[in-house]
C-alpha cells in the first residue's frame, strides 16, 4: 500500500461524503504521464467516526458494502475521543508507506493531486512532513502553519504586532500573513521549509511515525499538529510547505469557534509546559491572558467573540 487517507468525521456526513468523492475524482482522472501516477489500488481510505448523530454511521455501514473499489476500513468510536486520539486509532490501522491526515470538510479539485505529493516525498529523503497548499471557496489562500510559539513571536502575536508593516521581517511570526492581508506577503505561494503545517492535509512518511510515535493525546483538537512537528524537527527531519498541489479547505466544519479558540490557547500552554523550560510557563500565561483580553476588547461589538474570549480568560 503507498498511501493510508485517514479521515476523522464528527457529524460532517454531507462533507465526508463530497471529500471521499473528490478523492476518487482525483485518481480516476490523472493526466500527467510525466510521473509515475497512483491508482485506486495503491490507496486506502480509513475513516474514524467519533460517535456521530447525523446519519454518518449508516453512510459508512453501506459504505464499506459498495466502496465502488476505493479501499475503506471504518472504525466506529462509541463517544468523541478527539482529533489526536481518532487519528492515532487510524494510523494504527495504516498500511501505507505514507500517511496522509485528512479534514472531512476538505475537496480535492486537482487531477494530479496525490502523484505530485508522493513522487516529491520520494525525492526528498530528509522530509519527514509536508502540506499542500490550503484555498478557500473563493479560490483565496489560507494559512497553513508558520513558525513555533517562541516567547518573541508570543508577544507580537498577543498584542497583535505582528500585524504591523516590518515586524514580521525582524521576528518571524507564529502565523504569517496570507497573500491578500493588507501587507501582501508571499510566505504562502512559495515552496519552502517551515516549522509546522495546518493538520487539515498532513502527509507524513510511515518511517517518521514510527521513529517519532503518534500524536500526543493529551491534546483533544487544535495545536496537536503543531505540537507533533515540533518533535519531528528535533529528530532531525524537514517539513515542508508545497504550494504546487492545492485543496479546497473549508474550514471549521467539525468544531465551533469557541472550541478552535480555545483549543490554540490551550495548546500553546500545553507545548510550553511539555517542551520549555520552567521560567517561561507564567510568561506565557500572563501573555496568553493579554492576548484574550486584548481580542475581548477589540472585538466587543461581536457579542459572539466577545463572549469567546471571556471564557478563554476565566480557563486561562
Amino acid at each position: 500500500m503507498t498511501l493510508s487517507i485517514i479521515i476523522v468525521s464528527y457529524n460532517t456526513k454531507e462533507l465526508l461524503e463530497a471529500c471521499l468523492d473528490s478523492i476518487k475524482a482525483s485518481l480516476d482522472n490523472q493526466k500527467n504521464k510525466k510521473i509515475k501516477n497512483l491508482s485506486l489500488s495503491d490507496i486506502e481510505v480509513i475513516i474514524v467516526d467519533n460517535n456521530s448523530t447525523d446519519g454518518t454511521r449508516e453512510y459508512l455501514k453501506q459504505l464499506t458494502v459498495d466502496s465502488q473499489k476505493l479501499k475503506v476500513k471504518t472504525i466506529l468510536n462509541n463517544d468523541n475521543v478527539g482529533f489526536a486520539r481518532a487519528n492515532n486509532q487510524g494510523i494504527r490501522r495504516a498500511e501505507g508507506k505514507y500517511i496522509l491526515l485528512l479534514n472531512s470538510d476538505t475537496v480535492v479539485t486537482e487531477k494530479d493531486f496525490f502523484d505530485q505529493i508522493i513522487n516529491f516525498l520520494e525525492r526528498n529523503k530528509k522530509v519527514a512532513i509536508l502540506g499542500p497548499k490550503l484555498l478557500w471557496e473563493n479560490g483565496r489562500v489560507q494559512s497553513s502553519g508558520g513558525y513555533f510559539p517562541t516567547l518573541p513571536r508570543l508577544i507580537t502575536w498577543a498584542l497583535m504586532f505582528d500585524d504591523l508593516p516590518l515586524v514580521n521581517k525582524i521576528i518571524k511570526p507564529y502565523h504569517p500573513h496570507q497573500p491578500n492581508f493588507y501587507t501582501k506577503d508571499s510566505y504562502y505561494q512559495k515552496i519552502h521549509y517551515q516549522d509546522w503545517v495546518t493538520g487539515a492535509c498532513f502527509f507524513i512518511k510511515r518511517g517518521v511515525v514510527d521513529k517519532i510515535g503518534l500524536l500526543d493525546e493529551n491534546i483533544f483538537m487544535y495545536t496537536e499538529e503543531m505540537e507533533y512537528c515540533y518533535r519531528v524537527k528535533r529528530a532531525g527531519f524537514k517539513i515542508v510547505y508545497y504550494p504546487k498541489a492545492s485543496l479546497v479547505h473549508l474550514g471549521g466544519k467539525s468544531g465551533t469557534s469557541l472550541l478552535a479558540a480555545k483549543g490554540e490557547f490551550w495548546g500553546i500552554k500545553y507545548f510550553y509546559q511539555k517542551h520549555r523550560p520552567v521560567w517561561q510557563k507564567p510568561i506565557v500565561s500572563l501573555l496568553l491572558k493579554k492576548a484574550a483580553l486584548l481580542r475581548k476588547i477589540l472585538f466587543y461589538q461581536n457579542k459572539e467573540k466577545r463572549q469567546i474570549y471571556q471564557q478563554i480568560l476565566t480557563s486561562l
